[in-house]
């Protein structure tokens, strides 16, 4: 089932000390029950980005109902 969640992360250039903040709604597919907790949610945005996870830091992850 595909829920959807309003996130907010920074993502952090190969410069350093430079990084650009994200906001939007993100849906993911994922058992009804099933909880993705913080390390998961930033692997899974780094992928889409085709990015390192170290590269991504959440900053807010919320269901929308």
């Amino acid at each position: 089932m595909r829920k959807k969640f309003y996130t907010r992360f920074l993502m952090r250039s190969e410069d350093e000390g430079f990084s650009d903040e994200y906001s939007g709604v993100v849906e993911v597919s994922a058992p009804q029950d099933q909880v993705l907790d913080p390390i998961e949610i930033e692997v899974l945005l780094a992928k889409n980005f085709q990015m390192e996870a170290d590269d991504i830091e959440l900053l807010n992850w919320s269901r929308l109902h």
